[in-house]
């Protein structure tokens, strides 16, 4: 995995034209491999991941086929890795598959997910200077959506350069391209948890390009594999709701428009 201190400054960072950018794997190891495998994650430049990386049935294996892939890949930090810290170190949490995944991870995963950056910005021929966050660039638990008021976007970009001509986040599970005052602003969707489609959501950045891509999955095999592989206790309920993608498009927007401009958490 590359270092962050070699996007400190992105200038200094090498051109780079291609970027796979996914977002949300949340310890789905089988969802995460089929997205891996596609042609054009293969063969990108680097490949960017956007948080929230082990909260979820797999998180040992799905953190190390991540840092495996080295110096092709960054990670972003989420609100679940910054949580998945905390609940090592004996912080509380309401949500039972990351407080049993955060216990699971070795010691060098837990100091890993400490030391995440967000946000990272990377040059990318195309498009200039690229901010990559969780959740909004100011807080990795700030909630935007495709459909929030331009005042919440604007707020939640305020803290952003003006050299920065595209920002890409996740956080919500849902993805979407638009623009905010001349700059673009792309959510990749869930590899882990998608809301409204089963399969992999991920994005491609290719000279100047964005689009949104999906990757078809075997959802029984799936399904099966981490019923099989994992030790979490509520696995299979777990694997039904989220690898068949039970919350659709529209339960996440009612769930998550009340948080919409709330002040953030740091």
């Amino acid at each position: 995995m590359r270092e962050s201190t070699w996007f400190d400054e992105a200038t200094d960072a090498p051109e780079i034209g291609r970027v796979a950018v996914l977002s949300d794997v949340h310890g789905v190891l089988p969802v995460l491999e089929a997205v891996l495998a596609e042609p054009d994650v293969a063969s990108a430049d680097l490949i960017v991941v956007t948080g929230d990386h082990t909260a979820g049935p797999m998180p040992v294996e799905t953190l190390d086929a991540l840092t495996a892939l080295g110096d092709r890949v960054v990670l972003v930090r989420g609100n679940a890795d910054r949580e998945a810290v905390g609940i090592s170190e004996g912080a509380d949490c309401p949500h039972p598959e990351a407080v049993w995944a955060a216990h699971q991870l070795r010691p060098d995963q837990v100091d890993l997910l400490r030391d995440l950056p967000h946000p990272v910005v990377i040059e990318i021929a195309g498009f200039g200077q690229v901010l990559f966050c969780h959740g909004s660039p100011r807080d990795d638990d700030e909630v935007v959506l495709v459909d929030s008021p331009v005042a919440a976007w604007q707020s939640a970009l305020s803290t952003v350069p003006e050299a920065v001509h595209a920002v890409v986040c996740g956080h919500t599970h849902m993805p979407f391209v638009r623009l905010v005052d001349r700059r673009l602003v792309l959510n990749p969707g869930s590899i882990g948890m998608p809301y409204g489609r089963a399969g992999g959501a991920w994005a491609l950045l290719d000279n100047g390009q964005a689009s949104l891509r999906h990757t078809e999955i075997d959802i029984e095999a799936v399904c099966a594999r981490i019923v099989a592989q994992s030790g979490y206790p509520d696995r299979e309920a777990w694997a039904d709701e989220y690898v068949r993608s039970r919350n659709s498009d529209l339960d996440a927007l009612a769930a998550f428009t009340p948080r919409v401009g709330t002040a953030p958490t740091a």
